[in-house]
């Protein structure tokens, strides 16, 4: 079982990599994106996300909605191998 402080320090060793987010939005709705692990900070964390569109957003989300499965990171490695934090 994971704890807020390990889900932390998994993220902060990702910063820069490449990751996708499944964050559930309630109502049976949820939402893939993909984008780049820009910075951790002692609450939350923060992902570029860029689109077809060539504009880019930043969203946020806590360790708390990783530990309650609100929000699903998985870190896409170079060698296209996907590993869950959750």
């Amino acid at each position: 079982m994971n704890s807020v402080a390990q889900i932390k320090k998994d993220l902060e060793g990702c910063i820069g990599k490449k990751v996708r987010l499944r964050a559930n939005r309630g109502r049976k709705k949820t939402t893939v994106r993909e984008g780049v692990l820009e910075s951790a900070y002692p609450s939350l964390f923060v992902v570029r996300i860029s689109n077809d569109y060539e504009s880019t957003r930043t969203v946020s989300y806590t360790y708390s909605d990783v530990l309650t499965s609100t929000v699903e990171v998985t870190i896409c490695d170079e060698a296209e191998r996907l590993i869950s934090i959750s």
